[in-house]
């Protein structure tokens, strides 16, 4: 099958990985020369532009930062034409990107009028997730697009929900990253306590882990360094999930929140208090460097 990949960042160059070497010849775009040379090292071809990568693609993937850019590539901005004016009637876009789920009703409505068929399908389970093949894809879709997509996406994940329709994959999505925000916020709180008290981290870890208090940042992700070996905190919190990135998940589950009157008071404390953290210059490390702001120092 021939694939058009647009955005090989910490998550979409493992994923257009996974598909290669499923293989698909999947042809990849990204503003960064490196990202590309990833991918094409692993048996990928370089697109010279996003409008390159999908001509005489059957299906299309992004992996995009935020719902402007999703908007923009596939809509066009400023006299730029988008990518769904470059596509064959009968192309799937699947969009992987964590955006706003009235971008993703915005897009496949404009998709639709086109003859192509757009889902939202955005990811959970980190860098090694995507590396490993085991993500979690959150569609939203219909039930007839879903099962077109679902030979890619299983190729990439090793769980697939069907959320609902178009833009429920993101509700979805931003539902699991407030929860995850905060878990990772007390999971710091409890870590600062224990060490200050003399704990040693990775005692203290297992106990919790073990007990009730267990969670995923826990098993897998712990934001106190040398617990977790694989895990962005033992590398400097360099890679993973960006601060900035967690930012503005937060920032749209309490637009979303804000839209539909849900209470989400915790949701909105962690997003101040990551706001701090990027104001703090912090911003482009993972997001379990908030356990610096709860250290005690010195």
């Amino acid at each position: 099958m021939q694939i058009g990949f647009i955005g090989l960042g910490h998550m979409g160059g493992p994923m257009a990985i996974n598909l290669v070497k499923a293989g698909h010849n999947v042809k990849v775009f990204d503003l960064s020369a490196a990202a590309i040379a990833s991918v094409v090292a692993a048996g990928g071809q370089a697109a010279v532009s996003a409008q390159n990568a999908v001509q005489g693609a059957e299906v299309v993937i992004s992996m995009l930062p935020a719902s402007q850019h999703v908007e923009s590539l596939y809509l066009g901005r400023e006299g730029q034409i988008g990518l769904l004016a470059s596509m064959t009637k009968g192309t799937l876009v699947i969009d992987s990107s964590t955006i706003a789920a009235a971008t993703s009703q915005k897009v496949a409505q404009a998709a639709q009028a086109a003859g192509i068929d757009f889902i939202d399908a955005p990811v959970s389970g980190g860098v090694g997730g995507a590396v490993a093949g085991t993500l979690t894809f959150m569609v939203g879709a219909s039930a007839t697009q879903l099962e077109r997509a679902r030979p890619v996406l299983e190729k990439m994940g090793a769980n697939i929900f069907h959320a609902g329709d178009i833009g429920a994959g993101q509700t979805a999505k931003i539902c699991n990253n407030m929860l995850l925000g905060i878990l990772m916020i007390g999971t710091s709180e409890a870590m600062a306590l224990g060490v200050a008290n003399g704990l040693d981290p990775k005692v203290l870890a297992e106990i919790m882990r073990r007990s009730s208090g267990g969670n995923w940042a826990l098993e897998k992700y712990n934001p106190y360094p040398g617990v977790h070996e694989a895990a962005p905190a033992s590398k400097g919190y360099a890679g993973g999930f960006g601060t900035d990135l967690m930012l503005k998940d937060l920032g749209l589950a309490q637009e979303n929140a804000t839209a539909v009157k849900a209470s989400t008071p915790l949701g909105g404390l962690a997003r101040s208090l990551y706001a701090a953290h990027s104001l703090g210059g912090h911003g482009a490390e993972d997001f379990s460097s908030v356990i610096k702001m709860l250290q005690k120092q010195g």
